[in-house]
């Protein structure tokens, strides 16, 4: 007999069907047993009398709780039952996979433990609706991104993660051993989606790990993470890239909203709105008067950035004047950005570059490239650079490469903002920080 899932069993009423998960509830009474069973397409009610078989009211009896059973039985309609009015008059019952009592971690106990002791559980702690349904929005959204480039004629890379170079600054990276020298873990692809620019491709898109060695331990940063990358030829201005940008997010958000806005709404809290283009656009130097007005004073270590506070600050602020939750930081100083971000014509201390806030948290970075040879050389000196170690870098501009732009783009730290998490730990399959390797 074929697996049903729970969540389709309407559909079978009168049916004797199978279904296979686990028992989440075991309600064992005087004549009666009723077995609550989950799968990930919902839970159902199972009733079982014990003067049916005796042999099998024992063997029910002493079932744990998240133990893998397979149950065959006849769907009824019973309009009582809380679990969508139906239940299953159980016939059979196999135990497929015992669960050991007590539970390390209960994932359906009243009060949820702290983060650190689910991670150390975590297998136990996704059984609980919430965290899948986290996953089932990054599906959806992955795809949506995905469906959005192939709409675009946009072509898909698969970048090394392995380096023999820095693809940032000689800071945050892991160092490997590599046969009799070292190599090092890619902190973004950024080199090589503008190689492939370089080769003409145009229009690129990649989803893949990125590594930083950040010692950081706040509720947004990760050592390895998925980078949602993208790069576009033939641009004249970072505002090329950031309308490409608000655009695709808009649809990424329309389509999720299409798909889970319900279960975002009863899991999260959330009602998901689709965000209004075209986004809010604040420069930088008007961003530190905006922070001045407010009351707002920047530590002098970030001189020429925003920090986490400023940043949300901000965010009131533009929800306020523009009821709006993203905006786009604008033409950020030289000093806080990399080598390879073009400067304005008119004004070299600043660059043709943005980071994109949304809910008061940085989820994107971006910017027109450099792309002449000369100038790209010069910029990499004034940052302290060896021509040397990056010269296949280099390489890319000497024989023709169209202007270009693009972004990176923190897979979990858009999950966090669109369903509002409180930690970007409880957005990503398994948290890798500076003190957590395992599991």
């Amino acid at each position: 007999m074929q697996r049903i899932n729970i969540g389709e069993l309407r559909n079978h009423i009168g049916e004797q069907v199978q279904i296979q998960g686990f028992l989440q509830t075991l309600r064992d009474q005087k004549k009666m047993q009723f077995l609550i069973v989950r799968d990930l397409t919902g839970l159902v009610q199972t009733a079982f009398w014990k003067a049916n078989d005796l042999e099998l009211a024992d063997k029910i009896s002493t079932l744990t709780a998240e133990t893998i059973v397979k149950i065959t039985g006849t769907v009824v309609d019973n309009p009582i039952v809380k679990l969508g009015g139906l239940e299953i008059q159980l016939e059979t019952l196999q135990v497929e996979g015992p669960a050991e009592s007590p539970l390390a971690l209960d994932p359906f106990a009243e009060t949820i433990p702290s983060i650190d002791f689910r991670l150390d559980w975590r297998y136990l702690d996704m059984r609980r609706p919430q965290v899948a349904a986290i996953f089932q929005v990054q599906t959806t959204a992955e795809l949506a991104f995905r469906e959005y480039w192939h709409q675009h004629q946009f072509m898909e890379i698969h970048s090394p993660k392995l380096m023999g170079s820095p693809s940032e600054s000689g800071a945050e990276l892991f160092e490997v051993q590599y046969f009799e020298t070292k190599a090092y873990l890619a902190q973004s692809p950024q080199f090589y989606k503008q190689m492939a620019m370089a080769a003409g491709f145009e229009r690129i898109f990649e989803i893949g790990p990125v590594f930083r060695a950040d010692p950081s331990f706040t509720s947004r940063h990760m050592t390895e993470f998925t980078g949602i990358d993208s790069e576009i030829s033939y641009i004249d201005s970072h505002e090329d890239v950031m309308v490409y940008l608000e655009n695709m997010l808009q649809y990424v958000y329309q389509r999720v909203k299409e798909v889970h806005n319900e279960q975002i709404n009863e899991m999260f809290g959330v009602d998901l709105v689709v965000p209004a283009t075209p986004f809010p656009r604040i420069p930088m130097s008007q961003a530190v008067e905006i922070l001045k007005a407010e009351g707002y004073q920047l530590p002098p270590e970030k001189k020429g950035d925003i920090d986490p506070g400023g940043e949300r600050k901000l965010a009131d602020w533009v929800k306020k004047n523009y009821d709006h939750d993203f905006f786009y930081l604008t033409d950020w100083p030289i000093a806080v950005r990399p080598f390879y971000h073009m400067r304005h014509a008119d004004r070299p201390e600043l660059t043709r570059s943005f980071d994109l806030i949304a809910g008061g948290t940085e989820i994107v970075t971006g910017a027109q490239r450099e792309h002449r040879y000369d100038v790209l050389a010069k910029q990499a000196l004034e940052k302290g650079l060896s021509l040397e170690s990056i010269q296949f870098y280099l390489d890319f501009f000497r024989y023709g490469c169209p202007p270009h732009g693009g972004f990176g783009m923190g897979l979990s730290r858009l999950l966090m903002v669109m369903l509002n998490l409180p930690n970007i730990r409880e957005a990503v399959f398994l948290f890798r920080g500076p003190n957590r390797l395992n599991p």
